[in-house]
């Protein structure tokens, strides 16, 4: 079975959300909902949605111009459609009456072999197959996608006793190959994984912060970073989610449950949060919810409830000896503290990671699948498997038995054992739940890093590069600073790359398993070396830069980039120097030099310029790709996708995309092996520029917008550098070819001036502290 072709009934957030991502997959789909009651168009509930996700930040589409897959429609008009369609995805109101009166229509339509699903997140499998026919019972699961589709990269799938296996494997691999997702097989339990788990945690601690009288800032800060969790922690959270869907998933979860579930005893009444949600503080949706932002002279402030009050007031940064100690000693040292966020973290861990520990294989299999529902689906860190192992299994359940507190007996197993997770041989193991170990099975396709790590050491190593030998003949460099900067010691990692792989081996992949590729250049390194007087420093790293970039790019071997999250700056002139890229869909590449003060100066300009007057789609001619490449960099456009890094020429057609992060790597190196036979490294090439005719072109639309304000005065200074380079200086003339090395050179030395104004100065400060751009 293959899925080529796709519907959704429902054109709400989530509905509308998976019919984008499906979109974004390349796969044509049908959005349908009802007619509108007060008669007009009858598919405006479609056409809104998709209209509505054109203009949404962050968007649901990787390119707008894959809108034009979505065809909306009404389950009046176009059900009969259903019958050419290969997967039909029901997202309605969560109520099986509605359901199963959908499904009764869809199956008098579909054709043989069609998938249905639905997208619940609460209701039993055998209660939305209650009485449907076999055929269609054989063809339906559960596919849970969590919000937003695009991003969340959670899949949860639940089949019945009568889904067909043939279903199930061709959902598993179409969701983790074409969707990206992260696949969770989960048993006909309430909530499945991920909820079942979360919403315990969350209820947890929100009891326990009222009960032990902490703010919402001290709660946050204590169930965020230092537990390995997303700064939103706990109240930001369901600010974000909306708190008017906390209320109903209670509802949903204590009906399901058993009497007895752990969870029926943490329902307690909380009158400010149904006070909230009547009067319109649903989160970040609507007025405000636990936090708020509100204006104060002129300026947006902070704002953060009181549980007790119910009023606002300006959010504190808390100060917590626990968290600090978390820093340095992570979550056993947060939980070990005895002021009052330890106690809270010891609460809340305490219950619902054993909650998590007696609910396997109830819930699924084992103990892997929790982990990730938990990781990719609500962004934790660690899973609670994992998160018990930093803790000690056997401390963990040492401290419950001295409590009284009953240990689930998995737990019991792990303590006694090495955890729930050994490295044997080289590989990574589980506990199973008959007290075994068995290895961590990973897909086919599938290569991670951290598992080349776990039986092999480096082939290079220093504080901020490595590389590392991962078969058949192919490196991986990896760049594993903080936010993966770029600085002389990376250079040298690249510079021992160059001389060491045509030794032994026939390519290189350059690929982390950070949040990001690289954001760039250590600009942190550039400030201190002015704040000295150190220029040459600076002129030598630009140098050095340039040469190891161009030492990249005329390697005598199949040079692969494989990126993920940003590629900015000096990441993204990798890309550029590359002779491929595989990059991950959710990648965000952009030269953003001009936002702190400065040109590309290795290579970027060149490169770019190179692009597009190569590109077939694009005009030709001098002018048209100088002023692309100005308005790409001097606007310091950041490409929101592999996508749209196509559109604004920082990939190329011909580079492929990654939709699913674990197979990014297993796909850079195999299309490093694909360029090996036969390769040459590329050859310089020259470019026509065109000198002080473009320039003037340029500075005449740059005035207009000064004048408009949409520049400001160091824009203009910068601007001017960037035309500089980009139209080949006063000497150039698109008569005359412009050779690589003498862009190089150009982009260098406009580097050097800028870096030594004060506007730059200025900027580089500014962003080195708030990690914003300053406007000077």
């Amino acid at each position: 079975m293959t899925i080529a072709s796709a519907a959704v009934i429902g054109a709400g957030v989530m509905g509308a959300g998976i019919a984008a991502h499906l979109a974004n997959a390349g796969v044509p789909v049908l959005l349908l909902d009802v007619v509108p009651k007060e008669g007009g168009n009858r598919n405006a509930l479609a056409e809104g949605a998709i209209a509505k996700m054109l203009k949404a930040d962050p968007a649901p589409f990787m390119s707008k111009r894959l809108a034009k897959l979505v065809t909306p429609g009404n389950v009046e008009d176009d059900l009969e459609k259903l019958a050419g369609v290969d997967w039909i995805v029901e997202a309605v109101i969560e109520d099986p009456e509605i359901k199963r009166a959908l499904y009764e229509k869809i199956e008098a339509v579909r054709k043989d072999g069609s998938i249905v699903s639905s997208n619940t997140s609460t209701l039993p499998l055998s209660l939305l197959t209650q009485d449907m026919p076999a055929r269609f019972q054989g063809d339906f699961l559960i596919t849970h996608f969590f919000n937003p589709p695009r991003y969340m990269p959670l899949l949860e799938l639940v089949v019945g006793k009568k889904t067909r296996a043939e279903v199930l494997d061709t959902m598993t691999a179409f969701a983790d190959q074409s969707l990206g997702k992260g696949v969770v097989l989960c048993h006909d339990t309430p909530g499945f994984v991920a909820n079942r788990i979360g919403t315990f945690w969350l209820q947890c601690a929100v009891v326990e912060t009222l009960e032990r009288g902490l703010t919402v800032e001290e709660a946050d800060a204590v169930m965020g970073r230092p537990i390995g969790v997303p700064k939103t922690g706990v109240f930001a959270l369901l600010d974000l989610v909306g708190l008017d869907l906390m209320p109903k998933v209670d509802a949903s979860l204590a009906a399901t449950l058993t009497k007895d579930d752990p969870y029926q005893g943490l329902r307690k009444p909380f009158p400010l949060l149904e006070k909230m949600i009547a009067e319109g503080y649903t989160g970040r949706k609507g007025k405000g919810g636990f936090y708020r932002l509100n204006k104060a002279n002129g300026a947006r402030v902070k704002e953060a409830i009181d549980l007790e009050s119910g009023d606002y007031a300006p959010a504190q940064k808390p100060s917590l000896a626990s968290v600090s100690a978390s820093r340095r000693g992570g979550p056993k040292a947060l939980v070990a503290h005895g002021d009052k966020g330890g106690q809270f973290a010891w609460a809340v861990l305490s219950r619902t990671l054993s909650y998590a520990a007696a609910l396997v294989p109830e819930i699924a299999d084992d103990v892997p699948a929790v982990d990730r529902a938990m990781r990719l689906g609500y962004n934790w860190k660690f899973g609670p498997f994992e998160l018990i192992d930093k803790l000690g299994a056997a401390d963990f359940a040492e401290r419950l038995k001295a409590e009284g507190r009953p240990v689930p007996p998995l737990l019991e197993k792990a303590a006694a054992a090495e955890g729930f997770y050994r490295v044997q041989d080289g590989r990574l193991q589980h506990l199973t739940v008959e007290g075994g170990y068995a290895d961590v099975e990973r897909g086919e396709g599938v290569l991670l890093l951290s598992d080349v790590k776990l039986g092999s050491e480096p082939l290079a190593k220093n504080g901020s590069a490595s590389l590392w030998d991962i078969g058949d003949g192919v490196v991986c460099l990896e760049i594993h600073t903080k936010f993966n900067t770029i600085d002389p010691e990376v250079f040298k990692i690249i510079g021992q790359a160059v001389q060491f792989v045509p030794k032994e081996h026939k390519a290189l992949v350059i690929y982390n398993e950070g949040s990001h590729f690289s954001a760039g250049a250590n600009l942190g390194l550039a400030m201190f070396a002015a704040n000295v007087g150190a220029w040459p420093m600076i002129e030598d790293m630009v140098a050095q830069g340039q040469k190891i970039y161009t030492a990249l790019k005329r390697a005598p071997f199949p040079v692969v980039a494989a990126p993920s999250g940003l590629a900015l700056g000096g990441g993204c002139e990798i890309l550029l120097a590359s002779d491929a890229v595989q990059a991950h869909a959710e990648s965000y590449i952009g030269l953003v030099e001009a936002g702190v003060g400065v040109v590309p100066a290795w290579g970027g300009c060149k490169e770019l310029l190179s692009r597009l007057a190569r590109d077939p789609k694009r005009p030709k001619g001098p002018m048209p790709p100088v002023a692309k490449a100005f308005e790409t960099i001097g606007m310091a456009q950041v490409a929101k996708s592999a996508f749209e890094a196509k559109e604004l020429g920082f990939l190329r057609g011909e580079d492929h995309v990654t939709f699913n992060r674990e197979r990014l790597l297993a796909d850079a190196k195999e299309k490093a092996l694909s360029l090996v036979e036969g390769y040459q490294p590329p050859e310089p090439v020259e470019l026509s520029l065109p000198g002080p005719s473009g320039k003037a072109s340029i500075a005449f639309a740059l005035r207009d917008l000064y004048a408009k304000g949409v520049a400001t005065e160091h824009d203009m200074v910068v601007a001017s550098e960037l035309a500089d380079v980009l139209t080949g200086g006063d000497g150039a003339d698109h008569t005359e070819p412009v050779s690589e090395d003498a862009v190089l050179k150009m982009e260098r030395e406009a580097f050097m001036r800028l870096v030594r104004t004060p506007g730059t100065l200025a900027r580089v400060e500014h962003t080195l502290e708030t990690g914003k751009p300053l406007r000077n």
